[in-house]
């Protein structure tokens, strides 16, 4: 999501508040399952993926949640072992709340 007219959503994921972020159910509830993944993943459950399909997510779809997920956060290990930095004008804003809380 990009542009203007998801400013609202970047907020909100910035801040780490995903109940503020104007998105639906159903994008809520697949960013909760990605944050488990990124947490804790050995706790995803049978019933969190049943979760997802009921409320329309396909098997193909919740796969790719995972494989980018999955991916994203290697890329963050490995960026922190080596301790590789974004320039600090990349974000204008600043280190977002929500990594400066982990």
């Amino acid at each position: 999501m990009q542009g203007e007219e998801y400013t609202a959503v970047a907020n909100a994921l910035r801040e780490g508040n995903l109940d503020k972020a104007p998105i639906s159910d159903a994008e809520r509830l697949l960013l909760r399952f990605v944050e488990t993944l990124t947490k804790h993943a050995y706790k995803i459950t049978n019933e969190q993926v049943e979760e997802l399909r009921n409320i329309g997510w396909s098997n193909p779809q919740i796969a790719e949640a995972v494989y980018i997920g999955a991916l994203f956060n290697f890329f963050v290990r490995v960026a922190d072992a080596f301790d590789i930095h974004p320039p600090l004008d990349f974000d204008p804003n600043g280190i977002p709340p929500v990594i400066d809380k982990a």
